[in-house]
Formats: structure tokens, sequence, C-alpha cells
């Protein structure tokens, strides 16, 4: 599993100009899934991610969680991730999961990242295998790749 975390202000995404998904600070998650990802890793991910400490704390210091700063998270499926470009001008993405193990990897996704964070953090989603428009004012910018 691999992910590009933005601490964010805000962030927004639309489909066909229907916003699916929309928070005010902090996290635009996109996640990419690979044919081999486990409902461990997945745990491992919603658990780093909801732990991550790069909210300023009263001094400045990234010190506080998601939680503590009353944030909220936006997830976005993106297979792109797993693009190889290191041969010719086409990426290839054939490592990334196909839609028939993307799609449950990625519920099971936003249901641990709902679960572990105990309903206290709001989790809005993009649509998965949509054309998004994804906008986000990034924060910092603060910008972490995760993979597990």
């Amino acid at each position: 599993m691999r992910v590009v975390l933005q601490r964010v202000k805000r962030a927004e995404v639309r489909v066909d100009s229907r916003v699916t998904g929309k928070i005010g600070p902090g996290f635009l998650v996109l996640a990419g899934f690979a044919p081999t990802d486990t409902e461990a890793q997945l745990g491992w991910m919603a658990e780093k991610i909801l732990g991550l400490r790069v909210f300023a704390d009263d001094q400045g210091k990234m010190n506080r969680d998601l939680a503590e700063t009353k944030g909220s998270l936006l997830v976005v499926s993106q297979f792109t991730l797993y693009g190889d470009a290191s041969k010719g001008r086409r990426p290839s993405f054939i490592d990334a999961a196909p839609p028939n193990l993307a799609i449950p990897l990625y519920e099971k996704f936003i249901a641990l990242l709902k679960e572990k964070s105990a309903g206290k953090i709001p989790v809005e989603t993009g649509e998965f295998g949509a054309m998004m428009d994804v906008e986000l004012v990034n924060d910092g910018p603060v910008t972490l790749i995760l993979e597990r």
C-alpha cells in the first residue's frame, strides 16, 4: 500500500461538478493499493495516519495528531501511485491492484480509519474509479509518502 499524505487547510473532491468529499483542516490521503496488500497492512497504515504528529503545538512544533486538532480526513483512491515510468514515455500500472481487488481494499481502509478513530475523526472520500477533480490548500506545505 502506498499513500501520499498532505496536511491541508481544506480539500475537496468533485465528480462531474458534484462534491463527493469536502474537509477543512486535516489530511488529504491519496491511497494506492497493490494486489498483495493485506488487512494487516491496511490496519498499520490507518494507525500510522491517525497517529502522525504533524500539527503544531503551542510552541509551533509538529507535536499534535489529527484528533488533537479536531481535523478531518479526505481519502481518494489513486492507482497511479503504482505507476512505473522508468522505461519509455508511458507509465505502466501493472503493479497496481485491479479494481476487483482494489475496491474491497479501499473500502476496508476507509472502514478501518473510521473504526480506529472511534468516530471522532470525520472521514470523507472521493469516488473509486471516477475521474475526479481534487482541490486542496496544502498547509505548510507538509507532504509525506508512506508505504507498507
